[in-house]
């Protein structure tokens, strides 16, 4: 796993590079932070002062990768070296797709990875729920998940992000695995339809996950559960933020109608090897 003084190096790396380039980086701390081994992970010191970082994100059969330069370290080669080295490793562990993050804002990230041969794939925002009065959702039932429901979700999962099974076995296997991680299951009609995960850390709660079955979809379900556990979160003094990809227009409308706001976004390119 890394160390306190390696995600203290990295944290301080990506201080420095947002408030120079004005833009915020997607480092999946969440991950980082858990990891078992940096075998992931790659590093270049200047002076035995961390200068460049590139860490991968492993989603299954899919890797996403994400990295950054000390201003004054830029146009070096140091990147290139981290990148090469990162894409090779991807390419040992047999990942199917990888795809490579810039935020929205940063030309020269983009620059980079046109120059990669990267074709762009989407983009993502990162939405926060703005204060405001909410509704009591009644109709529903939130409530833990248990082992029982475990082929809900990987169907849940597959069916509403367009996951092989064996990918989305994978994901559901590691949220188990992860004791900070709460699963909520949604009902509805006394039948399981939807599920939503909640991470919290530092006053932020953060939802990730949240699906409920095609055949339930447009039924006011999934806003229920939104105004439910943004009700439940808030209360007890955390804010609340979440992701959804820019080509989802069903879901950025919903996440809109509920008070969420886009507040930063990142762009996806998928490397071709």
């Amino acid at each position: 796993m890394l160390t306190k003084q390696r995600l203290q190096e990295i944290e301080r790396l990506q201080q420095e590079c947002e408030r120079h380039d004005g833009i915020q980086l997607k480092l999946n701390w969440d991950m980082l932070k858990k990891r078992e081994s940096d075998q992931l992970d790659f590093f270049y010191y200047e002076n035995d002062e961390l200068a460049a970082f590139l860490g991968l994100y492993d989603f299954g059969s899919t890797v996403e990768v994400c990295g950054m330069v000390k201003p004054r370290e830029r146009r070096k080669g140091h990147f290139d070296s981290l990148f090469h080295q990162g894409m090779n490793v991807a390419k040992q562990q047999g990942y199917k797709k990888i795809l490579l993050n810039a935020p929205t804002g940063s030309e020269a990230a983009k620059a980079f990875l046109n120059k990669q041969g990267a074709e762009y794939a989407f983009s993502e925002h990162q939405m926060k729920w703005q204060q405001r009065p909410i509704e009591e959702a009644e109709g529903i039932i939130l409530r833990e998940a248990t082992a029982d429901d475990y082929k809900m979700r990987v169907r849940l999962t597959v069916t509403a992000f367009g996951l092989e099974e064996a990918d989305a076995q994978e994901i559901e296997n590691r949220v188990d695995q992860d004791s900070e991680a709460e699963m909520l299951m949604i009902e509805a009609d006394g039948e399981t339809v939807g599920k939503i995960r909640v991470d919290r850390q530092d006053g932020e709660a953060w939802l990730y996950g949240f699906s409920v079955l095609p055949e339930r979809q447009g039924k006011g379900i999934g806003r229920k559960a939104l105004r439910r556990v943004i009700k439940q979160l808030s209360a007890t003094g955390h804010s609340v933020h979440l992701e959804v990809e820019t080509k989802n227009d069903q879901a950025l409308g919903l996440y809109e109608s509920v008070g969420f706001k886009a507040v930063h976004s990142q762009d996806y390119y998928r490397y071709p090897f």
